[in-house]
């Protein structure tokens, strides 16, 4: 079969786009471990499979790079919106996702592609681990750990990551995040993700950290979210919906023979 790809990034997180209702392939879980791998496939963070929904105008599956599914991808979600605004979908577009139907409408076209999700409400709430003198949990239909450090460049994430994973909360595993404040309003964020690894960015992570600095009084609706790979924008009024603004870029389309 000759399928049809897309590769595409939000703040250099980075995803291949594939259209299952035109190649309906069976074995997700091994074609996102080839196709993300970096030395033997296009390479990405993620797959983003598309198909029809009942529930949704579409629904998205993602597919971590080792082949793990995960419930919800905020970086994820803007790209597949943008490669679904590019094709005629019109703005808002509802996502059937593994955690809930999520909502993202376009934002701007010019000069950069921006997309605006609605995800959710989040639910924090502090936890105690032998890692972490201090951190939040945060579920935004995925899990994720919130911590905080006065330079997250000094914290060895990986290593931190790895035993929050051996955390008996966590059977599944867990995102994890540090952060450290920027002033009111704003952030720098690094993240840990499930079947992934070290990112340049992740989306769900941005928001749950803001929403925990919201949340403790460290920072003001709208937050700036400095990442690895740039730039994100988290608005939350502590009751309803957060909302998660940022770019999202197509990189170029292929095809692969499978």
């Amino acid at each position: 079969m000759r399928v049809p790809l897309t590769k595409m990034h939000g703040a250099h997180n980075d995803f291949v786009i594939l259209d299952r209702r035109a190649a309906p392939l069976r074995d997700l879980a091994g074609f996102a471990r080839w196709v993300c791998d970096r030395h033997a496939g296009v390479g990405a963070d993620g797959l983003i499979a598309l198909e029809s929904s009942a529930h949704a105008d579409i629904r998205m599956l993602t597919i971590n790079a080792d082949g793990t599914q995960a419930e919800m991808c905020g970086n994820g979600i803007r790209c597949a919106a943008r490669w679904l605004d590019e094709t005629g979908q019109p703005s808002p577009i509802a996502f059937e996702t593994g955690g809930a139907v999520v909502r993202a409408e376009i934002v701007t076209r010019e000069p950069e592609y921006l997309v605006r999700v609605a995800m959710g409400r989040p639910r924090i709430e502090p936890i105690a681990l032998t890692a972490l003198d201090e951190a939040w949990f945060v579920d935004l239909g995925n899990p994720h750990v919130v911590g905080f450090a006065a330079d997250v460049d000094a914290v060895d994430l990986v290593a931190l990551a790895a035993r929050i994973q051996e955390e008996p909360a966590f059977p599944s595993g867990t995102n994890v995040h540090v952060a450290a404040s920027q002033g009111r309003g704003a952030l720098r964020v690094r993240h840990w993700e499930r079947g992934v690894g070290s990112t340049m960015a992740c989306g769900t992570g941005a928001v749950a950290s803001a929403a925990v600095a919201l949340q403790r009084g460290m920072a003001s609706s709208p937050v700036e979210v400095f990442v690895p790979g740039g730039r994100l924008v988290v608005e939350w009024d502590g009751a309803g919906d957060a909302y998660l603004t940022g770019p999202a870029t197509r990189v170029f389309d292929t095809y692969v023979q499978v």
